[in-house]
């Protein structure tokens, strides 16, 4: 985030906390999942936030009958994942693409509970795939070679329900995000600007928070306190301005420019996003996977996006957008922007609801 002092000048607000940048590795593919249904010649042109809300309501009205959803980017249209023709056409109607899979979200989330009990291993994590209709589960280098053994005995034993991976880099929390925010013991970055009864706020990862409490600009003068933290579990704080700073609802592009927010988005498979940090500036990428699951050593977490942006050690917490929405805040991950990596990201919506704050 752009931060400016009243002055005219603008505050690099930079915090600590272990921001969780995790790998997850996964792969797209086309792997027990059929092509479209039909070809469906009322599939409407859609942006990746109108996919997404289109995705919520028809996931909504199937219920059961419905095993996920991706954006495709190329034809920037809606792919619905259904289990019988029915549900098929109601999907079809509502000018999305509708395919039929063998795996139900039921099916899936069985899969997920039967990893929780027996695969919760520090150094690996899991993510609903769509396109696959798979769980993906993904083990970095730290995994020894008898965790190793029982990762793929319990997904075996899953069936078609799961996949495993291997991961070149190491899950674990990084220090980054969009302008730097700093305190005693660390860095971070800013996600967004935030108002809450009227008050000025930030988000940032809860894995800073969890560490620092009180934050400093690149100055080192204090600019906000937290008010709350929430990791592990999830991976959101809320800070509290105490400075008189302009608190502008923007992301900095860290090219002289800023990308204004004026809205929040629920993450959607396919949909392309860009990143801001302190450390590595500004990259993009694409959502590969919801609901994601990250066992890192300080805990486990829950319920992330899962991207393909890289990141660094000092990304944590920082802004993942797309366009005008706020999508997500950086948790963790693994690689690096040179050879590339995976990253794990909060919801933004889910901390607002949480914390009962509005961009802005």
């Amino acid at each position: 985030m752009k931060h400016r002092r009243i002055s005219g000048r603008r505050a690099a607000v930079a915090g600590a906390g272990i921001a969780a940048l995790v790998a997850a590795g996964v792969t797209l593919q086309n792997a027990n999942a059929s092509e479209p249904v039909t070809s469906a010649p009322q599939v409407r042109v859609l942006s990746a936030p109108a996919a997404g809300n289109l995705a919520s309501t028809l996931l909504s009205r199937l219920g059961s009958d419905a095993a996920g959803s991706y954006y495709d980017a190329r034809a920037k249209n809606l792919v619905v994942n259904v289990l019988d023709q029915g549900a098929a056409r109601t999907v079809e109607a509502a000018g999305a693409k509708a395919r039929l899979v063998g795996n139900s979200l039921a099916a899936l989330d069985g899969a997920r509970t039967v990893l929780k009990k027996d695969a919760t291993i520090a150094g690996t994590s899991w993510a609903t795939d769509p396109v696959s209709n798979k769980v993906v589960v993904t083990a970095d280098r730290t995994v020894s070679g008898a965790q190793w053994a029982k990762l793929s005995k319990v997904v075996d034993g899953l069936g078609t329900k799961a996949e495993l991976k291997r991961s070149k880099g190491e899950f674990k929390p990084f220090i980054a995000g969009g302008d730097a925010i700093s305190g005693s013991g660390g860095r971070c970055s800013l996600g967004f600007n935030v108002v809450k009864g009227g008050q000025p706020y930030f988000l940032t990862a809860g894995h800073c928070t969890a560490a620092i409490s009180t934050w400093s600009d690149s100055s080192g003068n204090e600019i906000g306190q937290n008010a709350e933290s929430h990791f592990p579990g999830t991976d959101f704080g809320l800070v509290k301005y105490t400075a008189d700073v302009a608190h502008p609802s923007e992301v900095d592009l860290y090219d002289g420019s800023t990308r204004k927010i004026t809205g929040a988005a629920e993450a959607t498979v396919g949909m392309k996003v860009t990143r801001s940090g302190s450390t590595t500036h500004v990259h993009d990428g694409t959502v590969t996977g919801l609901n994601a699951t990250v066992n890192y050593q300080e805990g486990t977490v829950s319920g992330l996006i899962q991207t393909d942006v890289c990141a660094e050690p000092g990304d944590s917490g920082g802004s993942l957008f797309s366009g005008s929405n706020a999508v997500g805040l950086t948790s963790g991950g693994s690689g690096d922007c040179t050879s590339g990596g995976e990253t794990f990201f909060q919801p933004v919506t889910a901390a607002l609801s949480a914390t009962g704050a509005q961009l802005g």
